[in-house]
């Protein structure tokens, strides 16, 4: 039986990426799109033989057993959380910027109505093997500087992703890295930010989907771990394979490792 999927933030980029992945997977039904920014109506797309409801209410189109997928903002996610799993719906999260407050409260919403949730950072499996890669070798390096692109609207710095790599690098380590403050910084901040020695640089600009590369170092050698997302479509997989956990295993997971098995 097809697993019914409902888009939140559809009219977005991402949004429009995860309707078309819908159409084109055998095992899925897209039912409805929603958008904050939407006049109710119809939607049409080239993979779906007749339109569905596009609606600005998410309460009015998501059914029991359904999978509500989110990629708009931290408060759209926590909307859609805390909307959809009390009706029996299904959750995937691939929005930033998630609480500690929100992820506590998504998981007893999930145990207490029985729903799957996947919240992760990144939903490219390679991105998601970097960070696993970053865990492996972080206890023989002394210096870790991360730098990490993205296109020019992105709302937050750095992405959820470089923070869930910097966590894994200091949770290799079992302790902080080497992070030496500049002696004299002419320009303030030049250095980047620090999480536990890992000094994390973030750009923005337009041309970029998401880059990420982290820089080891220890006495006389480094060692580069980078991983492109050159197109939004490299974040599919990764959504079709969390929509699938989520649909048949209820609970909270947090980060597509954990699906992965890494």
């Amino acid at each position: 039986m097809a697993i019914d999927v409902v888009v939140h933030g559809v009219l977005g980029r991402m949004g429009q990426e995860v309707l078309s992945m819908a159409c084109s997977e055998p095992d899925f039904s897209p039912i409805a799109g929603v958008d904050a920014q939407a006049e109710p109506g119809e939607l049409t797309h080239p993979g779906i033989s007749e339109s569905i409801p596009l609606s600005n209410d998410l309460a009015g189109v998501v059914s029991a057993g359904s999978v509500v997928v989110d990629f708009t903002n931290a408060d759209g996610a926590e909307s859609v959380i805390t909307k959809a799993a009390p009706l029996g719906a299904h959750v995937v999260v691939g929005s930033t910027g998630i609480s500690e407050r929100v992820m506590h409260a998504a998981g007893e919403l999930a145990s207490e109505h029985s729903v799957g949730i996947v919240i992760a950072p990144n939903f490219a499996l390679g991105a998601v093997v970097l960070t696993h890669l970053t865990r492996i070798a972080a206890p023989f390096f002394d210096y870790a500087d991360l730098t990490e692109t993205h296109h020019e609207a992105k709302i937050d710095a750095p992405s959820g992703t470089a923070i869930s790599i910097a966590r894994a690098a200091a949770e290799g380590k079992g302790g902080a890295f080497e992070a030496p403050a500049a002696e004299k910084e002419i320009i303030a901040g030049t250095r980047g930010g620090d999480h536990e020695g890992v000094v994390i640089h973030s750009a923005r600009m337009p041309g970029r989907v998401a880059h990420h590369e982290m820089v080891f170092g220890a006495l006389g050698q480094t060692l580069t771990l980078r991983h492109d997302s050159i197109d939004r479509r490299s974040f599919m997989p990764g959504v079709a394979m969390a929509i699938r956990h989520a649909a048949s295993n209820p609970g909270l997971v947090v980060g597509l490792e954990n699906i992965l098995g890494l």
